[in-house]
């Protein structure tokens, strides 16, 4: 093979290198503003709930979905960024609220039953929440209602059985009950046809807009019992990441070292693909719906072990097809073939425990999950591909022109 530097090819090589560093570097940035941090890292709360069999309400899937589906409307409302609201086993709810400002205001609206009824004066149920169409928070422009009041509409049905109702309760009392007791007792000065009530009492703004949105999001439909809750404080966790990129920023230097001191020139052709791997990971974790967790930066870690170990596998049977008395050229050819299946069995067995972690478990474990199973498959992709492409590169450019710059020891 002709071993005189080729200018061309050598700037061409040198432009690529730049270029995955600096897309990496790029890709970095952007991850860090965006990709979501999950419970441990941002901080927050974290609750789990255990539904309860009352009378005759019966704890099945679709009782626990419908739940999940209430208890998310009241949490949407309240802003929190990137809620996980999932059940946990056939009677549980994991409920994890990243980067909270009002916790006690999310306790409140998560476990309250919001159950309303409007109950006569015989003691019977006119109608409840479950034929409310509008509930908001409002306040009297005129000061003839001093406080807010939460202003009620119902559906035609509703509207039917309250018009009847305050026919037939003239200047009599109908009671207002949320969750067993009585918020209100208005009298009632005439007959309500349009299916429009208020309900009025001492609150403050930020009260009747918390009742209007509980009566809004529905009663729960199985009543809830508190298991375990924890209020993660965001120090901690910004701590905690910070020392979990020191170590993946240590560990990543030092296999770069490692592999430069170990294989020469196809080291440092190593390490560039280990970065730009670094950054199609993050790159892909940004695009995807996923929270990172300190499980998914253990998985991140533990895959760029695994993307070294094939750039190991690689170039020790590039050095064995060299040691057989191969030119340069095909022993790289002969090295990656052979390694190709070994690297393949490996790692497929991992992507198979990846999926299985996914499928079966919850929380920061399918976060572990996700980033194992990126990271495996974006390791397969630098070592068999861009590690093969650019030491094809610099070959052609006239660099890797000896057996010395792969490790081999010339005699």
């Amino acid at each position: 093979m002709n071993s005189a530097i080729k200018p061309g090819r050598l700037v061409l090589f040198i432009v690529i290198c730049l270029a995955l560093l600096a897309a990496t570097y790029f890709v970095l940035g952007v991850a860090d503003r965006k990709i979501t941090r999950g419970l441990d890292i941002a901080g927050g709360l974290y609750v789990l709930l255990e539904a309860v069999e009352t009378g005759d309400q019966e704890v099945d899937a679709d009782a626990i979905a419908r739940t999940i589906a209430v208890i998310r409307m009241r949490i949407d409302e309240l802003g929190v960024a990137e809620p996980i609201i999932a059940a946990q086993g056939s009677n549980r709810i994991r409920i994890e609220l990243p980067e909270l400002k009002d916790v006690e205001r999310a306790r409140e609206l998560i476990g309250r039953t919001a159950r309303l009824s409007f109950v006569g004066p015989d003691g019977k149920e006119i109608v409840t929440g479950a034929n409310l169409k509008r509930a908001v928070m409002e306040r009297d422009p005129s000061g003839r209602i001093p406080n807010p009041y939460i202003s009620l509409e119902f559906d035609e049905e509703g509207a039917e059985l309250f018009a009847k109702a305050t026919g037939e309760f003239l200047n009599q009392r109908i009671s207002i009950v949320l969750d067993g007791e009585v918020i209100s007792a208005p009298v009632v000065n005439s007959v309500i046809p349009d299916g429009k009530a208020i309900i009025e009492g001492n609150f403050t703004a930020e009260e009747a807009g918390n009742l209007a949105l509980l009566l809004r999001s529905g009663a729960l439909p199985v009543e809830l019992r508190e298991l375990e809750s924890r209020l993660i404080g965001p120090t901690l966790g910004q701590r905690t990441e910070e020392i979990s990129k020191l170590a993946a920023a240590v560990g990543l230097a030092a296999v770069c070292l490692f592999m430069l001191i170990y294989y020469r020139f196809a080291g440092l052709i190593a390490g560039v693909a280990l970065a730009a791997y670094t950054g199609i990971v993050l790159g892909v974790l940004t695009l995807l719906p996923t929270t990172l967790t300190l499980p998914g930066i253990a998985g991140l870690i533990l895959s760029i072990g695994m993307a070294v170990d094939a750039n190991v596998v690689i170039f020790e049977r590039i050095k064995e097809e060299l040691r057989s008395g191969r030119t340069l050229i095909s022993a790289t050819e002969g090295g990656f073939n052979r390694a190709f299946r070994a690297i393949l069995d490996s790692n497929v067995t991992t992507i198979i425990a990846a999926v299985v972690l996914f499928a079966l478990a919850s929380g920061p474990v399918r976060g572990f999950a996700v980033t194992l199973f990126v990271g495996i498959v974006s390791s397969m992709f630098t070592a068999i591909t861009l590690t093969r492409f650019l030491l094809r590169l610099a070959m052609k450019a006239g660099i890797l022109n000896s057996r010395h710059y792969l490790g081999v020891k010339t005699t």
